[in-house]
């Protein structure tokens, strides 16, 4: 770890210290010196730049979740220079909704949901990051649906001209990582077949995912098998039959005592003109940012975790309809 303090052990032993430092030790401060002063971070729900803007969202978040945890399940990365990598790490989070803020007046609900962010490492922080968070499995377990909330969110935000617009090509800004991954086969073999699925080649899916495979989708979903897989990639791709699909940054991984592993980030871009996830086609123009991991086997993909943010695309949807 070159560059990195010998605290660190290695990129997984960095990324899950740092935000365990973050968020359960209380170390805020720590993000002035593990997080770069222009860092761009990234979510479907908004674009935001430098530490002063991410250590308020830090603390309005832990004043509404005080007991909030984040556990590591996994991080795949690859090396993008000397003293740099670029990780995918994988958290299930749980929390108790005790505080008003931008999910409302507190529940006291108890919640558990998945998080997945690609960063950018270098000189001991983090400068780039994307970070996906299952908002519709937050909403749900507090009694309320996607579109609901996403609509009295934009009331609280000040309306459709004042409200937090969410990450589009156009909100999007430049950061320092412009790498695509590595080459690794598993990470091209899971890459590929997200690409033929979003072709409408679904008959890939009994062809390379295990018969017995595990699923874990947004909403906090757990599913199993094909008929799981095709359910929810059909319902997607259903909503938005002629968007472009990209693969934005692809990374596998052979380790000791893990099986292989990949993770993927995606993006689409297309009209809202089919039935599917989400009702009726609005002809909204919608941008989605998905992260994908993924674990194989002997018979084919055996373990796969996939994230979007359903109130970012319900967000867009009415701002661009103007059912608010």
């Amino acid at each position: 770890m070159p560059d990195f303090d010998d605290r660190w052990a290695d990129a997984p032993d960095f990324v899950l210290g740092i935000t365990k430092d973050i968020w359960e030790d209380r170390g805020i401060d720590t993000l002035l010196r593990y997080y770069g002063p222009d860092l761009v971070v990234r979510s479907p729900a908004s674009v935001i730049k430098g530490n002063a803007g991410i250590i308020a969202a830090t603390k309005a978040t832990l004043a509404e979740f005080p007991d909030r945890e984040l556990l590591g399940e996994d991080v795949i990365w690859c090396q993008t220079g000397e003293g740099s990598f670029l990780s995918s790490h994988r958290l299930y989070c749980t929390a108790t909704h005790e505080g008003a803020g931008m999910y409302g007046a507190p529940t006291g609900r108890r919640l558990a949901y998945r998080i997945l962010a690609d960063c950018w490492c270098a000189a001991n922080g983090v400068h780039d990051e994307w970070l996906v968070r299952d908002q519709g499995a937050i909403v749900r377990q507090m009694g309320q649906q996607p579109e609901d909330w996403t609509r009295a969110l934009i009331a609280r935000e000040g309306g459709p001209e004042h409200c937090v617009k969410p990450m589009t090509p156009a909100t999007d800004m430049p950061g320092p990582y412009r790498g695509w991954g590595h080459d690794n086969s598993w990470g091209y073999q899971l890459a590929e077949l997200l690409t033929r699925i979003a072709q409408a080649e679904f008959s890939c899916i009994p062809a390379h995912y295990d018969r017995a495979a595990e699923l874990a989708y947004p909403g906090h979903v757990d599913a199993n098998g094909h008929d799981g897989a095709d359910r929810f990639w059909m319902a997607l791709h259903a909503a938005f039959p002629d968007a472009t699909f990209e693969i934005d940054h692809v990374m596998g991984m052979n380790e000791p005592l893990s099986p292989p592993r990949a993770a993927v980030r995606w993006s689409m871009l297309g009209k809202h003109a089919g039935w599917g996830m989400f009702g009726t086609p609005s002809g909204a123009e919608v941008y989605i940012i998905g992260i994908t991991h993924a674990e194989f086997g002997p018979r084919g993909l055996r373990r796969e975790w996939t994230l979007i943010d359903e109130t970012a695309i319900w967000k867009q949807i009415l701002l661009a309809t103007g059912r608010v």
